[in-house]
């Protein structure tokens, strides 16, 4: 029988421990690589095929098609959806590169919409006054867990005769009114690098969406726009899943709703604690809308004081793993500085990469290590806020 760990027994965090998850799951995940071996077919086969279908049912989707990446999957379906030179698409600016790379990647225009300060999501009040006769679609990017307000969006959308491509790479498993992330708009984008929610042994990507003809389009276009073989009808990219990723990650998605659980459960008890410790005046903690599934891929919470790179500098120096998501907006990255693009008024978006700080909440988190987290979070914000 295992002893319950104290909080006097722990003497680091890390951000997120990969072994700790995949460990359990070892020997599941070796028969099924010496299956792959033994039938020699590493591209495509039965466990891509079976991990496409899972996803999509999991997103309420029709249809699944895995490719090499996130990033990819998002280049996929603005190519899919004939995004062009000159086309406008909007998207928020608080989001991973791979978000704005992959409309700058086909010559459209970026157009990024400020974000709705309690839950980091794009704001759609600030999509609509953004929208003009070259806008195209709509990228909304359901970060850290928790999924856009859809309904409005997919107002504007309907309204205005946009495409809505949904960045779901942080959120499988999450729903927003009853409805699941990668299922609501014209394609979802998931990923599946290691530290997702359901995280490969390296990069792979999946898109979903409930339009046939867009499935055909997408699987055309990942498949350097071959059909039939070596006859090339449009001009694609190498984009696949392999089966070993794919065995891995049907693996994981049997426990989906297990991993989400845990997340939850973890992101609660921080709640309870940062709350017991007296710390609402100094940290903002994030919201979860109600009616929503929020999976928690980050607890990302705010530093009010100002001093978040000495706060987190200090957690460090205690081996407490924590990271920012992210120090700097799309929009203000260098290799953008030459690049046509438009955007809101984005302050609330670059007071965020000033504030926000994520603290562990991976599913295997054990609560005497959250408590040592947030112990020493509360010494160290108001040590700091005295100075």
């Amino acid at each position: 029988m295992t002893t319950k760990t104290k909080i006097s027994d722990v003497t680091s965090v890390p951000l997120l421990d990969v072994a700790r998850g995949n460990q359990p799951l070892k020997a599941e995940f070796m028969a099924a690589f010496s299956a792959i071996i033994d039938s020699g077919q590493f591209i495509g086969g039965p466990y891509v095929q079976s991990l496409e279908k899972i996803v999509a049912e999991a997103s309420d989707a029709q249809f699944g098609i895995g490719c090499a990446s996130g990033s990819d999957a998002l280049l996929l379906a603005l190519m899919a959806l004939d995004i062009k030179p000159g086309d406008e698409v909007i998207c928020p600016s608080f989001t991973f590169f791979a978000t704005g790379s992959a409309i700058v990647r086909l010559g459209a225009v970026p157009v990024f919409a400020d974000i709705d300060p309690r839950t980091f999501n794009i704001d759609p009040a600030k999509i609509e006054t953004l929208v003009t006769s070259k806008t195209k679609a709509i990228i909304p990017v359901h970060l850290f867990g928790q999924c856009c307000a859809m309904d409005s969006i997919l107002d504007i959308a309907r309204r205005h005769k946009l495409y809505v491509v949904e960045d779901c790479a942080q959120s499988i498993g999450a729903s927003n009114q009853g409805r699941r992330a990668g299922g609501m708009g014209d394609i979802g984008c998931f990923s599946f690098y290691p530290t997702k929610n359901i995280g490969g042994f390296g990069d792979g990507g999946l898109i979903t969406t409930n339009d046939e003809k867009l499935a055909q389009r997408i699987r055309l276009f990942a498949n350097h726009g071959m059909s039939p073989r070596y006859y090339h009808q449009v001009v694609g990219i190498n984009s696949r899943l392999d089966a070993m990723q794919a065995a891995v990650l049907t693996i994981k998605m049997q426990r989906l709703d297990q991993y989400c659980q845990l997340r939850v459960q973890n992101a609660q008890y921080y709640q309870e604690l940062i709350v017991k410790a007296g710390l609402e005046e100094v940290v903002s903690m994030p919201l979860s809308n109600a009616g929503d599934e929020h999976v928690w891929n980050q607890f990302t919470i705010r530093i009010k004081t100002g001093n978040r790179d000495q706060v987190r500098k200090q957690l460090a120096e205690l081996k407490i793993g924590s990271e920012v998501y992210y120090p700097i907006s799309v929009h203000q990255q260098e290799c953008f500085k030459n690049t046509t693009m438009r955007s809101g008024n984005l302050t609330e978006t670059e007071l965020a990469s000033k504030e926000v700080i994520a603290l562990p909440i991976f599913p295997e988190l054990t609560r005497a290590e959250q408590e040592f987290v947030v112990e020493n979070l509360a010494k160290i914000v108001t040590e700091t806020s005295c100075e």
